[in-house]
C-alpha cells in the first residue's frame, strides 16, 4: 500500500461532493462539540461574510483522512467535530429552503446517486455506528421538527449535541436572515464557495496517524514570542541586551513557554478588545507595540507586569496581609470556567491595583459572577469578548486612584437571564456548567468552608427521571405533570463524589439516601447533599421549599 501523503485546499462545495465518502470511525470518540463552539463557528462564517471582500475565502483548517488517491472512501482521522456541524449547518440552511433552491443544497448533505456510474444514493457523511442512523434520520433527512421534539433526557450525550447544535443554528438563521430566502441562500452559496479545508490524505493508516500526531503534537516549533522577542531585543540598547535578554527568559521559565505564548494572547486582548483576526505576531505589533516608544518600555511597562500578574492568577497565590486568602478563593472559581476570557481583566486589574486588597476582593467578586453568569447562561465566545471589553476598556482609563467600576456590574437584564436559568431545569445544562453552578452553590451554603478537589463528581436526582408504576414515589408523586415541572430544578439535584450503581436510582427515598447518596460512614462531602440526607421524607412542598431556600442563597452569594 502506497504511503505517499497528499495535501489540498478544497471548498466546501468540493468536499460535500461525490469525491468524498466520509466515514467516522467507531474508536472515535462522539460528536462532542457545545453549542459555544457551534455558534462560534457560526458567527465567525457570518462575521466575515458581512465584512470581509468577495474575492477572500475563510480557512476551516485541516482534516486528517486515510483516503486512496482517486476513490472517494474516506476515514476520518482528524476533523469529525467539524465536519459534523458544518453538515448540521449546511442540513438547516438546506430545510429552509424549497424549490430549486432546496435541490440545490441538499446534494451537499446527501449523495443523491448516478447509477450510471456506479455510485449509490446516501448520506455524505456517516457518523459512528452508535450514532449514524439518529444523524441520518433526523439531520439528514432534514427532519427538524421531529429532531426538535425529541425529549432530551432521553438521548445519549452525542444525540443530545447533535439536537442542541442543530436548534441553535435553526433559531440562528431564523433571526438573522428573518426568511428573506435571497440573503440565505447566499450567505449558504458563500459557505460553500468560500470557505475552505486543508484535506491532508494516504492510503496508509500508519501514515495518517503519523500525520495526525504531527499536528497535534507539542513540539518546540517556533512560536510568535520567540518572534516578537528577536525584535524587541533587537531594538535594545546594545550594552543592555544581556539584561533584558535575561529577564525576558527568565520570565518565559516562570511560567512556561507555552503558556508564555498564551500571556501574549492576552495582552493582545487588553489592547485590541476584538477577537484576533489576523496572527498574533501582527496584532501584537498592531495593538501594543505601537504604544510603545522602546523595547526597554514595552518589557519594563507592560510585559513584566502582565507576566507577574498572570502568575498570580494561574498559581492563585495573590499576596496580601488581608483578603489574600478570599482573592485566591475566587480565582479558584474562576479557573473552573471553561474558558480563560476572564484573564485579560484580572491581569490589567493587578498590574494597576495589585497593592489594594480590599480592591481585589471586590474586583474578583465582581468578575468571578459576570464569569459564571457568561458561563451559565451560555453565552458565546464573541459575547464574552464583547462585555469583557467594556471592563478592560473602562479599566484602561481608569484613574490610579478610584475604586469604581461601573462595567463590571451585571446589569439588570443579565440579572433577570441569571435568575431564569437558576430557576430552569439546570440539569440540562452541559456537565460544565451544571456542575460548576451547582459546586458553587455548595460553596455559598458552606459558607465558602468546602474545598472541592475530586476528580469524579456527578449529579444524580433524588426524585428519580423514571417512576416505577406501584413504587413508593408513585404515592408520593401520583402526578406526572409535577414530577416533570420538578425533577431537573436544581432543588431535586446532588453532587456526589464517585458513580454509583445505576439500579439504585430508583430507591425508595430512605434507602437511596443510605445506599447511593451517603458514604462510607453515611455522610457526604457535599452540604447539598447532607442536606438531603437529614430530609426525613421528599415531597412536593420538600422540593418547593427547597428550591426556594437555594435560590435565595445563590441570590445572595452573587448579589443577584
Amino acid at each position: 500500500m502506497s504511503k505517499k501523503i497528499i495535501g489540498a485546499e478544497y471548498p466546501l462545495a468540493k468536499i460535500f461532493s461525490s469525491e468524498f465518502d466520509f466515514m467516522i470511525p467507531g474508536y472515535q470518540r462522539p460528536y462532542a462539540w457545545t453549542d459555544d463552539q457551534a455558534i462560534e463557528l457560526f458567527d465567525d462564517l457570518y462575521s466575515f461574510y458581512e465584512t470581509e471582500p468577495e474575492d477572500d475565502s475563510y480557512f476551516l483548517g485541516s482534516i486528517v483522512l486515510i483516503k486512496e488517491d482517486g476513490k472517494p472512501e474516506a476515514e476520518v482521522i482528524d476533523g469529525q467535530q467539524r465536519l459534523t456541524t458544518l453538515t448540521i449547518l449546511l442540513s438547516v440552511i438546506t430545510s429552509q429552503l424549497n424549490g430549486e433552491f432546496r435541490s440545490d443544497f441538499e446534494g451537499y448533505i446527501r449523495e443523491p446517486g448516478r447509477a450510471s456510474q456506479g455510485i449509490k444514493a446516501k448520506p455524505r457523511l456517516a457518523l459512528r455506528e452508535r450514532d449514524m442512523k439518529f444523524f441520518s434520520d433526523y439531520v439528514q433527512s432534514f427532519k427538524f421538527d421531529e429532531l426538535f421534539g425529541l425529549e432530551p433526557a432521553k438521548l445519549e450525550e452525542p444525540q443530545r449535541n447533535i439536537q442542541r447544535n442543530a436548534r441553535l443554528l435553526n433559531d440562528k438563521l431564523k433571526t438573522v436572515f428573518d426568511r428573506k430566502i435571497d440573503e440565505l441562500v447566499s450567505f449558504g452559496a458563500f459557505v460553500v464557495q468560500r470557505c475552505f479545508l486543508v484535506v491532508v490524505s494516504t492510503a496508509s493508516r500508519q501514515s495518517a496517524f503519523r500525520v495526525f500526531s504531527v499536528l497535534n503534537s507539542r513540539g518546540l516549533d517556533l512560536l510568535p514570542t520567540d518572534i516578537i522577542k528577536s525584535e524587541v531585543i533587537g531594538k535594545v540598547e546594545s550594552h543592555k541586551h544581556e539584561e533584558f535578554t535575561n529577564n525576558w527568559e527568565e520570565l518565559e521559565v516562570k511560567i512556561g513557554r507555552s503558556e508564555f505564548a498564551e500571556l501574549f494572547s492576552h495582552i493582545r486582548m487588553v489592547y485590541a478588545r476584538t477577537k484576533a483576526k489576523r496572527s498574533l505576531l501582527e496584532e501584537f505589533n498592531d495593538h501594543v507595540m505601537s504604544r510603545v516608544t522602546s523595547s526597554e518600555e514595552l518589557i519594563s511597562e507592560i510585559i513584566e507586569p502582565y507576566a507577574e500578574a498572570y502568575l498570580i492568577c494561574k498559581k492563585k497565590e495573590f499576596v496580601s496581609t488581608s483578603n489574600a486568602e478570599d482573592v485566591n478563593s475566587l480565582l479558584k472559581w474562576l479557573s473552573r470556567i471553561d474558558n480563560s476570557d476572564w484573564i485579560p481583566c484580572a491581569i490589567l486589574f493587578l498590574s494597576k491595583h495589585r497593592d489594594n486588597s480590599e480592591y481585589a476582593l471586590q474586583f474578583f467578586s465582581k468578575l468571578e459572577r459576570l464569569a459564571a453568569f457568561m458561563h451559565i447562561t451560555a453565552k458565546n465566545v464573541n459575547q464574552r469578548i464583547a462585555r469583557y471589553a467594556e471592563v478592560l476598556s473602562e479599566l484602561l482609563n481608569q484613574a490610579p486612584n478610584d475604586s469604581q467600576l461601573q462595567s463590571i456590574e451585571l446589569k439588570e437584564k443579565e440579572k433577570r437571564e441569571m435568575q431564569g436559568t437558576l430557576a430552569s431545569d439546570v440539569y440540562y445544562l452541559t456537565a460544565r456548567r451544571r456542575n460548576y453552578l451547582i459546586l458553587r452553590l455548595d460553596s455559598f451554603i458552606s459558607d465558602a468552608a468546602a474545598v472541592y478537589d475530586s476528580k469524579v463528581l456527578t449529579i444524580e436526582h433524588v426524585l428519580p427521571q423514571t417512576v416505577t408504576a406501584g413504587s413508593e414515589w408513585e404515592q408520593l408523586w401520583p402526578e406526572q405533570d409535577e414530577r416533570e415541572q420538578w425533577v431537573h430544578k436544581i432543588a431535586n439535584l446532588v453532587p456526589l463524589t464517585q458513580k454509583r450503581n445505576s439500579s439504585a436510582r430508583n430507591f425508595d427515598f430512605v434507602r437511596k439516601k443510605t445506599a447511593y447518596f451517603g458514604g462510607r460512614n453515611g455522610v457526604s462531602s457535599y452540604v447539598l447533599t447532607t442536606q438531603v440526607l437529614n430530609t426525613p421524607e421528599w415531597t412536593l412542598g420538600t422540593v418547593q421549599q427547597r428550591q426556594k431556600d437555594l435560590l435565595e442563597a445563590l441570590s445572595a452569594g452573587w448579589s443577584l
